[in-house]
């Protein structure tokens, strides 16, 4: 982990952003005490929630009549 005074963020910000988008953690400092008061970190999708499948079972129904006449590619949008 890297550290820099507040100063020193604010002359390299953009070489720090860069350090950060390649996975470094910054820590930041303040005062004449170099106090540290916050940490930069890379940002992390999260993960998607998890799909519940079959939550509308027993509740809808879906019925094709006979001359339903669409191919699985043109329902889905795939045959162009």
């Amino acid at each position: 982990m890297i550290t820099l005074h507040v100063s020193e963020l604010k002359a390299q910000f953009s070489k720090v952003l860069a350090a950060v988008r390649a996975g470094e953690r910054i820590g930041i400092l303040y005062g004449r005490s170099r106090e540290p008061v916050a940490m930069i970190v890379p940002y992390e999708l999260p993960d998607p929630p998890a799909r519940e499948i079959g939550f509308l079972d027993g509740k809808v129904r879906i019925e094709f009549t006979d001359d339903f006449d669409l191919t699985e590619e043109e329902l889905l949008g795939l045959g162009k």
